[in-house]
């Protein structure tokens, strides 16, 4: 079922966390934190919506890492209703998906209720003093990929994050399936 996050909640500030990653190490928020500023996006293995752009994902994470923007993905499905979503298949994932960033798991799902995270993909954009300035769409694409020569909504945010430390003040909800709740 197809869910769209609430509007940002400019200035909420970053939840902290410590998850376990797909590589065998343990991350922190400030493990992830770049210079100017982070990237923490609600993903799953199995749903259409992020299949559809992870490849966009990936191309906009390795160049916001480029600017001091640190990136990591959640995992918060529960795996027992969803074994696709389970911490081996997420490992499986992040090799295949080439994932550039730490891919943790949140199997108790209190990270995403922390960040009242709703779907897969929601992406939260917070500035280098951890306040939130962005919590919008990637681009245009819902259940596939759209065309090439979309805005890149996620992009465009962050790089102005990462050079003032504000977000745009238009933001699109993302879109996708729902966290799938114990």
């Amino acid at each position: 079922m197809a869910t769209t996050p609430t509007v940002c909640d400019f200035g909420w500030p970053a939840a902290d966390f410590t998850l376990p990653g797909t590589d065998g190490k343990s991350y922190s928020l400030a493990d992830v934190a770049g210079s100017n500023g982070s990237l923490i996006m609600f993903i799953c293995n199995h749903c259409p919506y992020v299949l559809g752009v992870i490849d966009r994902i990936v191309r906009d994470a390795t160049e916001l890492q480029g600017v001091g923007i640190g990136v990591a993905a959640i995992c918060s499905n529960d795996a027992a209703s969803y074994p696709a979503d389970n911490f081996d298949n997420m490992v499986v994932k992040a090799a295949e998906w080439g994932l550039p960033f730490p891919y943790l798991h949140d199997e108790d799902q209190s990270v995403a209720r922390a960040y009242g995270a709703a779907c897969t993909p929601d992406f939260f954009g917070f500035n280098a003093g951890g306040a939130l300035q962005y919590r919008g769409r990637l681009d245009a694409s819902r259940a596939g990929a759209g065309s090439p020569d979309l805005r890149r909504d996620l992009f465009e945010a962050m790089r102005l994050v990462a050079d003032t430390g504000k977000g745009p003040a238009e933001q699109v909800p993302s879109m996708g399936c729902s966290i799938k709740w114990k």
